[in-house]
């Protein structure tokens, strides 16, 4: 089995992977066993395995027994995931899931009594989907009914920084290794732990509003199902509806209009205004009563005399002047670092958002 090198938060968390025939369990736990508890936007055609694609989906649920396995059939052999075991978020088993179908072996020789677990998808859509194939517990042993869903809910529009691209990766390391994305450690999955709330994460590394590094943008994009690529799936919104929704988008238009010149005619400073406004308009239509906080930052379309924050002002002032009093707008500070942000910069800003919604919120 390949080693795999991780940044220094992570050291001694990996856990070997272990393939298909040698788990050491005995109870197997379908997929669509009512007990396990899903967090994201999962599609659930398929009841017996449910696929996961976007950064940040999650499967929790209680067990007894001493070992647990966790059965994964991935697209691409791309993707990472964390296995977290009673509440212990210091300390996360990371698997990477092989192409394919295979069984993990994720805890062994635990004491006797009930435990709870928690999986959380570090990668994203461009990491290709995984299907989640079930559980297999010790001999006897049983899943217990879930915990208690939070009663909050903020939802996440965002780029790699939302996702979490490169944040476990050293300061003078580089951002684009799989094994350092972990959505879980970023400013959108802490600020969502540190409210209570529940998240669901709808982001992509190098998307814009007006243009991205690839042929789609943030307006196809945001109503997917399934998060690899620009597909024609379609999300219900009716079957979760956030109390918070929060964008946090422009940086790859600010890099990719003005830098690289790829949007030909330039868009002026009202057409790029307009241009966020209409996307944020869209998510105004589907959550009427949802609090909507426009972010930006903190790569360098918050530098000192960036116009980027101007286009997200000029934006949220146009739909309050037309009655929308429940917007606003949060910048995340520029420290001068050139790279993706790390886990340090996450949590600080995590901590700002946090704070910015309990004010509004009362939470």
């Amino acid at each position: 089995m390949m080693a795999y090198r991780f940044g220094p938060r992570l050291a001694g968390a990996l856990a070997a992977l272990l393939c298909a025939g040698q788990a050491l369990a005995a109870t197997v736990v379908p997929a669509d066993h009512a007990h396990l508890q899903y967090t994201g936007r999962i599609d659930h055609a398929d009841a017996a395995a449910p696929v996961l694609s976007w950064p940040g989906s999650s499967i929790e649920g209680n067990f007894t027994g001493g070992t647990l396995a966790v059965r994964l059939r991935d697209q691409y052999g791309k993707n990472f995931f964390n296995v977290f075991i009673d509440g212990d978020l210091a300390r996360p088993v990371v698997l990477r899931a092989e192409e394919g179908s295979k069984t993990y072996a994720v805890a062994t020789g635990l004491a006797p009594g009930p435990h709870r677990f928690l999986i959380t998808k570090r990668t994203e859509g461009e990491e290709g989907a995984t299907a989640f194939q079930g559980l297999e517990l010790a001999d006897g042993a049983a899943l217990l009914p879930p915990p208690p869903r939070k009663e909050r809910r903020i939802e996440f529009f965002g780029d790699s920084i939302t996702s979490g691209m490169g944040n476990e990766s050293p300061d003078d390391g580089p951002d684009h290794r799989l094994e350092d994305k972990n959505n879980f450690l970023s400013y959108a999955s802490i600020a969502a732990r540190e409210l209570g709330a529940e998240a669901h994460v709808i982001s992509q590394s190098g998307i814009g509003v007006m243009i991205s590094w690839f042929p789609f943008t943030m307006p196809d994009f945001y109503d997917q199902l399934n998060a690899v690529g620009d597909n024609d799936s379609k999300w219900d919104f009716s079957r979760w509806t956030p109390d918070v929704v929060v964008v946090n988008l422009l940086q790859n238009d600010s890099w990719l209009i003005d830098r690289e010149k790829r949007l030909l005619p330039v868009p002026d400073d009202r057409q790029r205004a307009r241009a966020y406004k209409r996307f944020v308009e869209r998510l105004r239509s589907l959550y009427p009563r949802a609090h909507i906080v426009c972010a930006l930052g903190s790569m360098d379309a918050v530098r000192p005399g960036s116009k980027w924050p101007d286009y997200v002002r000029a934006a949220v002032e146009e739909m309050r002047r037309e009655g929308d009093g429940r917007i606003d707008t949060l910048f995340f500070e520029f420290t001068g670092y050139q790279a993706h942000p790390r886990v340090k910069q996450h949590q600080a800003n995590a901590a700002r958002l946090a704070a910015f919604v309990r004010g509004k919120m009362g939470w």
